[in-house]
């Protein structure tokens, strides 16, 4: 049987000290919706709430409107956020959806980028319907609250629709994920403030829920050529998989000579050694960016780290 006391609790909780502010929650805009959590993947709430998410809806407010612009467009608004899939994916589902987003899961789920979450999400937040919600916040939150251990991900929705308060379905998902994220932390947790801590089974070992194997990381070292003329320099559009589509630096053979700088960048599973050199040969079809252009153009994180370096430096401008 459900807790109807503490499905109460965590509304209360949630009506006072949940995160209402947040733009996404004070529109029934599906589509700026969408937009939220397609960004929020992978990315800070602030960094999304504070930057990207206004300055990608002013300039693209409706699924119409994005799903006309040119994909570097979309990938230049996009630059810092990473993982690029994600608007590659937002752009095609737009121009898939331009009479709207899909109102039902099954058809939410046939689209580029949208997963459970994700479907669910637009559903609850966006739609309002009974529907339960996991992500890695509330999912943490299951696992204490029910003392779960070592359970698939399918376990975990069940007990989140048995858990689900469907007289207000979407605040109750949204508190589950506000508390997750404010109180039942990974580490740490704040147990004495927690409106379930009455009933939570894993109050008294709260890390053992979140112990996760060691992470294994792959070492590369990659080296890049920048070739800058007339305060312009030169980039290729990758067609690698990790940066697809976006600009990036021409690669090169290690050299000893001309040497820039070297740096450290992490993606995924890679810990990644960049060095820099310059040249004055292209073997590569490129494109010519302005220097002042260069923070406005579609490029990567990596490449957008390697610009510190090559455009403070006045010897190559």
């Amino acid at each position: 049987m459900v807790n109807k006391s503490a499905q109460n609790a965590l509304l209360a909780w949630y009506e006072t000290d949940g995160r209402h502010e947040l733009p996404w929650r004070k529109t029934d805009n599906i589509y700026h919706i969408y937009v939220s959590e397609i960004m929020l993947q992978q990315t800070q709430v602030n960094r999304v709430r504070d930057e990207y998410y206004p300055k990608f809806l002013a300039r693209f407010p409706t699924i119409e409107t994005l799903a006309e612009a040119e994909l570097d467009e979309v990938f230049a608004l996009w630059s810092g956020l990473g993982y690029y899939s994600r608007a590659r994916n937002l752009h095609k589902t737009a121009q898939l959806a331009r009479g709207g987003v899909p109102y039902e899961q099954k058809e939410l789920l046939k689209l580029p980028g949208i997963g459970q979450y994700t479907a669910s999400a637009i559903c609850s937040f966006g739609y309002r319907q009974n529907v339960s919600v996991v992500d890695t916040n509330i999912a943490r939150v299951l696992k204490r609250y029910f003392g779960l251990l070592a359970v698939q991900d399918k376990t975990l929705w069940k007990y989140a629709d048995r858990f689900l308060n469907r007289s207000d379905a979407r605040d109750h998902n949204l508190a589950l994920m506000d508390l997750g994220s404010l109180v039942c932390l990974p580490k740490n947790p704040q147990c004495e403030v927690c409106p379930l801590r009455l009933e939570c089974k894993g109050k008294d070992e709260p890390e053992l829920y979140t112990r996760k194997k060691k992470k294994e990381y792959e070492s590369l070292e990659l080296f890049y050529g920048v070739y800058i003329k007339n305060k312009k320099v030169a980039l290729k559009i990758s067609e690698e998989k990790l940066y697809k589509g976006m600009l990036v630096l021409p690669s090169v053979d290690p050299i000893e000579e001309n040497f820039i700088a070297t740096f450290k960048h992490s993606y995924t599973k890679y810990r990644l050694t960049i060095s820099l050199y310059h040249i004055n040969e292209l073997y590569d079809e490129v494109v010519w960016i302005d220097l002042n252009e260069l923070k406005n153009a579609p490029i990567s994180s990596l490449t957008k780290k390697a610009a510190h370096f090559f455009s403070l430096n006045d010897v190559l401008i």
